[in-house]
């Protein structure tokens, strides 16, 4: 019987304490909010793009290209509600990561038509 308890003590342990992470989330700025998933989609289709020192160990074109329209979608969904100074350097990156994409694809899009494009519209490279 005295196994059990502290398994089920560890357990309980184990289990996140929902109502302090709802508390956590609540306290956070929605401008913070968008701008870390924005980083968090930047970092992923770089990985995706073979950007970083592993190199092509993870290169997937068609999840960077889904990652990149992501981005971009919620960059124009979310210009009117976060300010320039937090607009500016996520839309750089997503300029960077778009010619990055245009530059490791075999097959090119045509201008417009490449990820996110549908929302910055054409970028040459």
């Amino acid at each position: 019987m005295s196994d059990a308890t502290p398994a089920a003590g560890q357990a309980a342990a184990q289990q996140p304490d929902y109502d302090a992470l709802t508390r956590d989330i609540a306290e956070v700025p929605a401008v913070e909010v968008i701008v870390t998933v924005a980083v968090n989609l930047m970092s992923a289709a770089a990985v995706k793009l073979g950007l970083t020192e592993e190199g092509d160990a993870h290169k997937d074109l068609d999840e960077a290209r889904k990652l990149i329209h992501a981005l971009g979608g919620l960059m124009d969904a979310s210009a009117t509600e976060i300010s320039s100074f937090h607009a500016s350097p996520l839309r750089d990156g997503l300029k960077s990561l778009q010619l990055a994409f245009r530059e490791a694809s075999v097959v090119k899009d045509q201008p417009g038509q490449g990820p996110g494009e549908k929302y910055t519209g054409p970028v040459y490279g």
